[in-house]
């Protein structure tokens, strides 16, 4: 017997809650607000969006689905089935928090606040869930995967970091495709997709007023930078930047404690320690996100 679909629905708490949850009630956090000179209205009205979009969301989805709700933090703790179709309601980097769980399941970005929201990721109006449920044409984006030698695998949409857990330099032997092998000392790397470009890769890319050509959000190619690196008798700057084209892959060699997490879902993290090595390329999952 066939399954009929599943609509998951997955949000993030909104300020408002986490504010209360923070001081106990709301009367408590109105009151920290207010020694600061500002009150719950705006909080209250972003709250209100998001509510109603869940809402209206909710109500599109047809009678004889199944479906389920997963607020961000829970997501790796989340099982997805091949038959979900992912309502991502939120701000852009939602999808992004969703996208490394997935296996070709189509995501649907609704924008709950147009006016705050870029809309890269979500760029539908709660009003026309009806029509994205039942009709969707799906648009394959690149994603970026890290796997160490002990079997260890994350996948992200944006990017990967590679770094120390703390403000301390990251040491590494770094190996690229396009350069020799290099021990360094840094803030860490960043590997990131097309679609990460327009964050904290693209960031790294201005600053430094990097001639690479960045890849578009399809293409199978990663860009990467490593940030900070320090020149000294033990360590170089000569190899910081560049593009992988797949099938190709950046190999680290930790010489200190390292950790890994993509798309900046801290807790959920790759730890590498000294001697261990982490390979990190084009993914061979694809995020599936409805346009």
């Amino acid at each position: 017997m066939t399954l009929p679909p599943r609509a998951v629905i997955v949000h993030r708490a909104t300020e408002l809650t986490e504010l209360i949850a923070r001081h106990g009630t709301r009367q408590q956090a109105g009151f920290f607000l207010a020694g600061r000179g500002r009150d719950l209205a705006e909080l209250d009205a972003r709250h209100q969006a998001q509510q109603d979009a869940l809402a209206t969301v909710s109500a599109a989805i047809p009678l004889d689905w199944r479906r389920a709700v997963a607020e961000r933090n829970d997501l790796d703790r989340f099982g997805f089935g091949p038959e979900d179709v992912v309502i991502a309601v939120g701000q852009d980097g939602l999808v992004a928090n969703v996208a490394k769980y997935l296996d070709s399941q189509p995501v649907i970005g609704i924008n709950p606040e147009p006016s705050r929201n870029p809309g890269v990721l979500v760029p539908h109006e709660p009003a026309a869930i009806a029509d994205l449920l039942t009709e969707r044409q799906v648009a394959e984006r690149t994603m970026v995967a890290a796997s160490t030698d002990d079997g260890q695998q994350l996948v992200a949409l944006n990017e990967v970091y590679v770094g120390h857990r703390t403000h301390q330099s990251a040491r590494y032997r770094l190996s690229s495709p396009d350069g020799s092998p290099e021990r360094q000392s840094s803030s860490g790397i960043l590997i990131g997709t097309g679609t990460g470009s327009t964050g904290w890769c693209r960031s790294a890319w201005q600053e430094r007023r990097s001639p690479l050509a960045l890849p578009t959000p399809t293409d199978p190619v990663l860009c990467w930078f490593v940030r900070e690196a320090w020149p000294s008798p033990a360590t170089g700057t000569d190899n910081t930047e560049g593009l992988l084209k797949a099938p190709d892959s950046l190999t680290i060699t930790a010489e200190s404690d390292l950790v890994v997490f993509g798309d900046g879902m801290e807790s959920d993290t790759l730890s590498i320690g000294w001697g261990q090595r982490i390979e990190i390329g084009v993914a061979p999952v694809k995020l599936h996100l409805v346009l």
